[in-house]
């Protein structure tokens, strides 16, 4: 008979695999979390009328989304999309990512036509998305989400004509700010705020 790999399990992974209770538990929080971000959807579709009218109106065709996936640099997430508009390299989206053991973060992806429209506004809107904590992605991959130093950098440590340069030099531009973990009421203030913002930026 063939000798079988010798796997040994430490202490406590040996633990958790003979309990059902971690699973369970990340099981009913995931779910939380969905419920979470489709409370979240319904006060992001009543901010999202304010600013309509100033909108391409074709970002606003697609009803939101809510994904999930268990494997994002090995950890669950959920996000919410909305608005969701991607047609080729014409991209107009805001995210709202729920990443296990990191952060919520808000994200708004524009590529094509929406980066020409929209890059002007946000350079002349430095100051005030600097005061709120955004960061600018700064690497060449877009679609890494985690806003960490190698990603990402803080708008305040650009000036106007930097922030210009960081902004033109990429076929892509994200907008985002991460908050850790905090009751269900103060991160949807959080969030709410910091979306409304990127749609005020735009209008």
């Amino acid at each position: 008979m063939k000798q079988l790999t010798k796997i040994q399990l430490l202490p406590g992974e040996l633990e958790l695999v003979s309990s059902t209770d971690f699973i369970l538990t990340k099981n009913a929080i995931l779910q939380k979390m969905k419920t979470f971000l489709e409370e979240l959807q319904v006060e992001q579709q009543e901010i999202i009328k304010r600013y309509a009218a100033k909108l391409p109106q074709e970002v606003l065709l697609t009803s939101p989304k809510i994904s999930r996936g268990e494997n994002y640099k090995g950890l669950p997430w959920l996000v919410l999309d909305y608005p969701r508009h991607f047609v080729q390299h014409d991209i107009f989206a805001i995210r709202t990512l729920f990443w296990w053991g990191k952060f919520f973060s808000t994200t708004m992806h524009l590529s094509g036509r929406y980066k020409k429209k929209f890059q002007i506004k946000i350079i002349e809107h430095k100051i005030a998305l600097g005061k709120n904590h955004f960061f600018i992605s700064t690497g060449g991959h877009e679609w890494e989400h985690d806003v960490a130093a190698d990603n990402y950098q803080s708008i305040t440590g650009y000036n106007k004509k930097e922030l210009e340069k960081a902004i033109t030099k990429n076929p892509f531009l994200k907008l985002a700010i991460k908050f850790p973990f905090e009751s269900p009421a103060a991160m949807e203030d959080k969030l709410c705020r910091s979306y409304e913002l990127l749609l005020k930026v735009c209008t």
